[in-house]
């Protein structure tokens, strides 16, 4: 790993700019994953949630946008369409959009945070899921209860072990993908994954009979609700430069944002989900409130990428990304 400028205090090093002293740049290629943020209410509130997602938030899909980006889903055909939010099955239009998703022959994606599974009225969900061949890709920031429930809730951990149970018995982590996602308890690096992965798959499996498919690790951003609390804690400059300092150029190559399209719940256009949330505009120069349905995949192929210092928890290390580490 080649070595990066240190970083600390309030000042940050630009990504652009560590980029640029390495020679690397970071564009567009050709458009895999449309990644659609339906909504920010959620029946949880976690603490490292960089949505501020929350069962207070009132943000939602509305019908206008759900039948804009259904048309330009069928007429596009992207190979995926990852759904998230907040909890994306409070929208009314998550179960719409996976039906129109899978009928224009999309593999689709649910962002799933387990305990919606066991949230009333949601009884059916997991079998609407597997009716629909849909992945679910769930959050288990750990596989200990009292890490679990401080970082996401009392009773969090719980919840989440009967999601997963639910979502086994109608073959989910057998005949139908089910993959969990690992965060880290404050402001620390995830550990290498396969090691991890290891780890849950041996204590899952024989404390609660339970299985799944792969454990992505996600490097927690320094934005939103995480920020606050590194901030209040007087953490975030640390936390920055821990990022800064682990930069590895050879994740450049496999970022999330180079493949992937973000849009929001009005149908608004950013280069990924942190971005959205940050309120940052495509990187390629153009109006920063365009839509999904004003432009078609090719427009952007090549289009430069909008950074910032949150940048950093993507390269750091071995690369955080939407399905895990990059290499």
């Amino acid at each position: 790993m080649a070595d990066a400028p240190p970083v600390g205090g309030d000042t940050a090093a630009r990504f652009d700019a560590t980029l640029a002293a390495r020679g690397l740049s970071l564009r567009r290629t050709v458009l895999q994953t449309l990644q659609i943020n339906i909504g920010r209410r959620c029946n949880q509130a976690c603490r490292h949630c960089h949505v501020d997602a929350a069962p207070w938030r009132t943000e939602t899909m509305d019908a206008a946008t759900f039948e804009r980006i259904a048309a330009w889903i069928a007429a596009w055909r992207p190979p995926v369409v990852d759904i998230t939010g907040g909890a994306p099955e409070l929208s009314a239009y998550f179960r719409p959009l996976v039906i129109a998703a899978r009928g224009a022959g999309c593999r689709v994606i649910d962002r799933n945070n387990l305990t919606i599974l066991s949230e009333p009225g949601f009884g059916d969900l997991a079998g609407f899921l597997a009716a629909h061949d849909v992945e679910v890709i769930a959050s288990l920031p750990c596989h200990s209860a009292g890490n679990v429930d401080r970082q996401r809730g009392n009773g969090v951990f719980e919840r989440s072990i009967a999601g997963l149970r639910a979502l086994n018995a109608v073959g989910y982590g057998t005949r139908l993908p089910l993959n969990l996602v690992y965060n880290p308890l404050g402001p620390r690096l995830p550990g290498p994954q396969a090691e991890l992965e290891a780890e849950y798959r041996e204590v899952l499996r024989r404390e609660f009979g339970i299985e799944f498919h792969a454990l992505y690790t996600l490097t927690n951003q320094p934005i939103a609700r995480f920020a606050e609390d590194l901030r209040a804690k007087g953490l975030l400059a640390d936390y920055l430069a821990l990022l800064a300092n682990a930069f590895n150029p050879a994740t450049v190559e496999g970022l999330m944002c180079r493949t992937t399209l973000s849009v929001g719940y009005r149908g608004e256009l950013h280069d990924c989900d942190f971005n959205q949330m940050l309120e940052l505009g495509l990187g390629d120069g153009a109006a920063p409130r365009r839509h999904l349905w004003d432009l078609v995949p090719e427009d952007l192929e090549g289009a430069p990428i909008a950074t910032g210092t949150h940048c950093f928890a993507c390269t750091a290390s071995c690369g955080s990304s939407c399905t895990g580490s990059i290499g």
